[in-house]
């Protein structure tokens, strides 16, 4: 398999998308298979207004088309419905190749919480976005259901890891990370992207005892500051430091009614940091009924109750995923997908299965 990602987020981004696709890639390299990438870095780009971290890439069908051949791809795979995946959309639809596509961001939301545009306007121009593909993934059982009543369709599910090696629980007698060691505790820890959509304000407004602990970057970040001046905004962190902070903390809260999934849900718990949320896609399937946090309507309430969650009980659960299994579910759909999906045009390169023949 010579798997073409095409994709509007990849790095410099620090984001959940990312880390998801990076995991595949390499992955798929220790799986046999070749993925190669298209990026807002190979075509001419801009800053995405207000949120320049983001780049807005001017790819055409015809620029793709012609990086088409050099790239070979015997499988296809559209991570993200910006610029870049509907170029390569519109590529693989005017070819009749097959493609798969994955959903990651609520845009009717995140659109909605920016400005006055009916969800039901974005969701009508995602469904036909998606439904031209033999598969799309969605990462969690309870955002399958929502898109489905939808009217989504040929939804297939892909959930995700995290590194246990990594991301593990502080040494006992270690101090914790320089930068907090002076905060009274207990410490209440945001990880993830400073943007309006991530509801963040809603953590730094509750009442708690301790010390609120930010990590991230993002357009609404002086926002936040003035807001709760407070609270000690760190910026970005990754690897070994991001991990010290996780296991320094005592809750992790999530105040996101929006994500699909979030990854840095299963980060905190495998420090061993149990989880504060609401009751909404994403924390439902991965904390649900497990003990491993709390999820209540009332965030406060979730966020002190969550101070008694032994913290054995979150690594236990986060040991339950791994990227390895990720993997094997994504590229066991693309098989799948482009297995049952419509055939190329006469002329267009043979599809390579990654199975044997029986």
């Amino acid at each position: 398999m010579r798997l073409l990602i095409a994709t509007d987020a990849w790095h410099p981004q620090v984001n959940g998308v990312v880390r998801s696709l990076q995991h595949m890639v390499e992955a798929g390299r220790a799986l046999g298979c070749e993925p190669v990438l298209l990026t807002p870095s190979d075509f001419r780009s801009v800053p995405m207004p207000g949120y320049p971290e983001i780049r807005l890439a001017y790819a055409t069908r015809r620029k793709v088309a012609a990086r088409w051949d050099g790239l070979g791809p015997t499988h296809v795979h559209i991570a993200t419905e910006g610029t870049v995946g509907y170029a390569v959309r519109r590529h693989c639809r005017a070819t009749g190749r097959p493609f798969t596509t994955s959903y990651h961001t609520r845009f009717p939301e995140y659109l909605a919480a920016r400005a006055p545009v009916p969800q039901a306007w974005t969701y009508a121009w995602l469904r036909r976005f998606h439904g031209a593909a033999c598969g799309t993934m969605v990462s969690t059982p309870s955002l399958e259901q929502d898109l489905r009543a939808r009217g989504f369709r040929n939804l297939m599910r892909w959930t995700r890891g995290v590194d246990t090696d990594l991301f593990r629980p502080a040494e006992p007698g270690s101090p914790p990370p320089a930068e907090i060691a002076d905060l009274p505790g207990p410490l209440f820890l945001f990880v993830g992207r400073l943007a309006v959509e991530k509801n963040i304000e809603a953590f730094l407004r509750l009442d708690l005892p301790g010390a609120k602990v930010v990590v991230g970057d993002g357009p609404d970040r002086a926002r936040l500051e003035a807001l709760a001046p407070g609270a000690r905004f760190l910026g970005t962190r990754t690897g070994p430091a991001l991990a010290a902070l996780y296991a320094a903390c005592d809750v992790f809260v999530f105040p996101s009614l929006t994500d699909t999934f979030g990854i840095v849900l299963l980060e905190a718990l495998a420090c061993g940091t149990p989880v504060a949320a609401y009751p909404v896609t994403g924390p439902l399937d991965v904390i649900g009924e497990t003990g491993a946090g709390v999820l209540d309507a009332n965030l406060r309430a979730a966020a002190l109750a969550a101070l008694a969650v032994p913290r054995a009980a979150a690594r236990a659960e986060a040991l339950r995923y791994s990227w390895a299994e990720s993997a094997r579910q994504f590229y066991g759909n693309i098989v799948d997908a482009h297995e049952s999906g419509p055939r190329p045009r006469p002329g267009a390169p043979p599809l390579l299965g990654l199975r044997e023949p029986a």
